[in-house]
């Protein structure tokens, strides 16, 4: 079942913004009168699994599921159809059109894209409104339990104040900013000072266990017992630690820091069980285990309720949505730049967690959340827009290249010209998707 829900998931989030995409070309298309010969959902090598035409077009969903396209008459793409443009233009095709058409025509794709995710995003505003821990309730700093980033100077108990210059806002975005800064200002023991990171972070952080850059401090709450455990009689599931050894305890990595003083030993420690402190005694092995399984991650109500974090809740009405969802939109936009940008420098390591249709298949939840859905949909729009205007030929924005190239000189390039480079730019995105999904297959394969 919980397959099935994040394939569910995966194909509707992929189908919208394929046809939604594909019809971003298509409409202007039929507003300049263009033929428009073929719509479809996925590519149809060789068959359909559906087709009909209707009209001038033959509308199908195709048995490859890598995306989707429109064949528009008298233009060279991907259907590398050769015979129609040996044959002298008709004032349907697209070769026809002004040039300033075909480069609306070809744009309409990727502004589709933008305006998808931006709405999305209003509309997650309005509906959900914004629940968050604000980073400056963040009193007694933050759990670095990630090796890469305690290697790079940033220790539990730091109070983040700054990422390049920039305040964080919100608590959960520091894991992002972080990721993808330079230089990180902390606070610790009442003093200021600058963390550069290295210029490899992302990489380093790809490369070693997947972990959270940075997370909240969290109560010692029990998640399960081991059923060999010598403490199976003593704690139970849900049980919150806060005292061991005559030492109080707020958070789990001072819990566990507690362990490393006490192994070996049989010592006291007492549970908040229910509303209930419970007395225990604990056998701590040799290597500082209890034989119980990590602590467990708490919502941010539950964290209120502990009296640990105050949580923000801001809700919006119709028209406050509207600011809210755009600045989103511009944020989560100038970050994915900004990651792409890090992909092609290869001292950042980035290229390393390049993934393919898994890695888009793992995002998704097992289990059913409109909200994470919507979330999900709106950034992959804007990954397909950027992505899309990339200067490669067979994509829109390759072929943009082309139009302004030619709106600038006056020249048109050559049919020739332009099935070479089409062919070219198809390899290079083979080559890229290969890459991509051989990177999906190494790190299941390695366990990464």
């Amino acid at each position: 079942m919980e397959i099935f829900i994040k394939l569910s998931q995966f194909l509707l989030s992929l189908s919208l913004l394929i046809v939604l995409h594909e019809l971003g070309h298509y409409i202007p298309a039929k507003i300049f009168k263009t033929r428009v010969e073929k719509f479809y959902l996925f590519f149809d090598v060789k068959y359909s699994l559906i087709k009909k035409k209707i009209g001038e077009t033959e509308y199908g969903i195709g048995w490859l599921p890598l995306g989707g396209y429109v064949k528009i008459a008298g233009m060279i793409d991907e259907s590398m159809d050769k015979e129609q443009m040996a044959l002298p233009a008709q004032p349907w095709e697209f070769r026809s059109k002004p040039a300033w058409q075909r480069l609306i025509i070809m744009l309409g794709g990727v502004t589709v894209n933008f305006i998808l995710a931006f709405i999305i995003y209003i509309g997650m505003a309005y509906a959900y409104g914004d629940l968050y821990v604000a980073n400056s309730e963040v009193k007694d700093g933050i759990w670095v339990s990630n090796p890469v980033v305690e290697n790079a100077g940033i220790r539990t108990g730091d109070k983040i104040i700054s990422v390049d210059g920039v305040a964080v806002e919100k608590f959960h975005d520091l894991n992002e900013k972080i990721l993808m800064g330079q230089q990180v200002e902390i606070e610790r023991d009442g003093t200021r000072q600058t963390v550069t990171l290295p210029v490899n972070f992302i990489g380093q952080q790809i490369s070693g266990e997947r972990m959270s850059v940075v997370e909240l401090r969290i109560p010692m709450v029990v998640s399960a017992v081991q059923a060999d455990s010598p403490n199976k009689d003593a704690v139970e599931p849900k049980d919150i630690f806060v005292s061991i050894n005559g030492k109080p305890i707020k958070y789990a990595d001072q819990f566990m820091a507690s362990l490393e003083e006490v192994k070996g030993q049989t010592v006291p420690a007492t549970v908040l069980r229910g509303k209930e402190e419970v007395e225990v005694n604990l056998q701590v092995s040799d290597s500082a285990k209890l034989g119980i399984v990590h602590p467990m991650r708490l919502a941010a109500d539950n964290l209120e309720k502990l009296g640990l974090y105050n949580v923000s809740r801001e809700k919006y009405d119709f028209f406050e949505s509207f600011p809210v969802g755009i600045e989103k939109g511009k944020n989560q936009l100038a970050g994915y730049w900004k990651q792409l940008k890090a992909i092609f420098n290869p001292n950042t390591g980035a290229y390393k967690g390049v993934g393919g249709f898994k890695a888009i298949y793992d995002i998704f939840p097992d289990t059913w959340s409109w909200e994470i859905f919507w979330s999900i949909t709106a950034l992959l729009s804007i990954m397909l827009g950027v992505m899309n205007l990339l200067p490669i030929p067979a994509l829109d924005g390759g072929h943009v290249m082309f139009l302004l190239y030619e709106m600038i000189s006056g020249r048109k390039p050559s049919d020739k010209f332009m099935e070479y480079a089409q062919m070219a730019g198809f390899i290079l995105l083979i080559t890229l998707l290969l890459f991509a999904n051989g990177n999906d297959i190494y790190k299941a394969v390695v366990g990464r």
